[in-house]
């Protein structure tokens, strides 16, 4: 018998555990071009804002060591757009949709989070918490729990399916302000966001990111992200999403072995689009080899010395 892929949680079923990440194919346009976006156990689209944004002039992504620096600066189309250009595509998609959500203040979320709960097509919210807010000088929600939990119950007000949170890995203990976004309602963490980096260029003495900072994505990130998962798994009891450098199965399993129960493909979608198409048999090959069934019999299974 074949294992199985399904995974469910916050209520939800999906059809696999491979999800993209939040910025890394758009809206799903392009890389249907590519394969099936059935093959996904869902597509989460890049940030989108209450109001369209042109994001940070380039340079705006950098290659480095084992990984790659972006400031893109949630460049979108705004919610406006995106519900009349973006959803009517989404809508014919055999997969789950996931809408990232980032605001400059706690009124922008609940503004777009608000237009999305009319729009059965759209499965769950996962909020960019790693965006300062204006009305706190500049303080990402992320980075403080108090914040966390205020932002994620106002969310669950206006919204009535699962909220996702995604946790910066920048701040002092991610378990938390995972604790915050669960106590303030959300359904699910992603963990982690990208980690804070730089790059210079040594002919020209410039950052080689026009923001001079970016977020650093890619394999460099994986064992981070995978200590962090497994904190988080141990404090809190929501399901959780592993994202930080997996581009095959053996990543995806080490993501599952920490607490996860889910994990989403970023960085890798660059160098192979189709990378979920592969992992999927990766997957179904180990839990074969492993006489396994599913991947529930994975998540937080690490033996620890």
């Amino acid at each position: 018998m074949s294992p199985d892929l399904r995974v469910s949680f916050a209520g939800v079923e999906f059809a696999n555990p491979i999800m993209t990440a939040s910025g890394c194919c758009g809206y799903g346009e392009e890389l249907a071009k590519v394969y099936p976006l059935s093959k996904l156990g869902a597509l989460v689209t890049k940030s989108v804002t209450l109001k369209p944004r042109l994001g940070h002039p380039p340079p705006r992504t950098a290659e480095t060591a084992s990984g790659m620096l972006n400031a893109i600066g949630l460049a979108n189309v705004g919610i406006d757009c995106f519900i009349t250009d973006k959803i009517p595509f989404l809508e014919k998609q055999k997969t789950r949709v996931i809408v990232n959500v980032a605001g400059s203040s706690l009124n922008e979320y609940v503004e777009v989070c608000g237009r999305l709960s009319d729009i059965a097509r759209v499965d769950m919210i996962e909020l960019n918490i790693s965006c300062p807010n204006v009305d706190e000088g500049g303080m990402e929600f992320g980075a403080d729990p108090v914040m966390t939990e205020k932002l994620v119950a106002a969310v669950k007000k206006v919204f009535p399916r699962p909220v996702i949170a995604k946790l910066s890995p920048n701040v002092t203990s991610i378990a938390t302000i995972a604790a915050a976004a669960e106590q303030g309602g959300a359904d699910a963490l992603a963990v982690i966001n990208s980690l804070v980096g730089t790059a210079i260029d040594v002919e020209t003495w410039r950052p080689r990111l026009t923001y001079n900072k970016g977020g650093l994505t890619g394999a460099a990130i994986k064992p981070v992200a995978l200590a962090m998962v497994n904190a988080v798994h141990e404090k809190c009891r929501l399901p959780i999403i592993g994202i930080g450098g997996i581009s095959n199965g053996s990543d995806a399993v080490e993501f599952f072995l920490c607490g996860a129960t889910a994990v989403q493909v970023g960085t890798a979608l660059f160098i192979e689009p189709d990378v979920p198409v592969r992992m999927l048999g990766e997957l179904k090959a180990y839990l074969k080899r492993k006489k396994l069934s599913s991947i529930g019999e994975l998540t937080g299974k690490v033996r620890k010395y």
